[in-house]
């Protein structure tokens, strides 16, 4: 009887991350990829980091496309990326202050009422 039962990280999405040896970006996509699965330890199976050439920055989760940078320009700031793959995964989930609108300027920190 060798039933080995499948292991979690099967049932779970891979993330793909394509990126440029020639640009030098893999410590761009190493940290992007820590990024993720910090934020997604329960969602994600693996994150894949895959060597291309020509310029490219690729993100894919399940097969589907994440971030592009040539039709997205440019790279994706953290903020974006963990909601576009949240977008994907757990749409109902709450990334907390990811998802908080940034205090306005000159109001960071004051109460309501604070200013004249």
């Amino acid at each position: 009887m060798d039933e080995t039962p499948p292991s979690p990280k099967a049932e779970k999405p891979r993330v793909a991350i394509v990126y440029c040896t020639q640009c030098q970006w893999l410590l761009r996509a190493a940290w992007m990829a820590q990024e993720l699965l910090s934020t997604f330890r329960d969602e994600i199976g693996e994150v894949a980091l895959v060597p291309a050439s020509g310029g490219a920055f690729v993100i894919t989760c399940a097969g589907e496309p994440i971030w592009d940078r040539t039709t997205d320009g440019g790279f994706p700031d953290v903020k974006t990326l963990k909601q576009r793959v949240r977008d994907r995964l757990a749409p109902g989930r709450d990334l907390g202050h990811v998802d908080r609108a940034a205090p306005a300027p000159g109001t960071q920190g004051e109460a309501p009422g604070d200013r004249p």
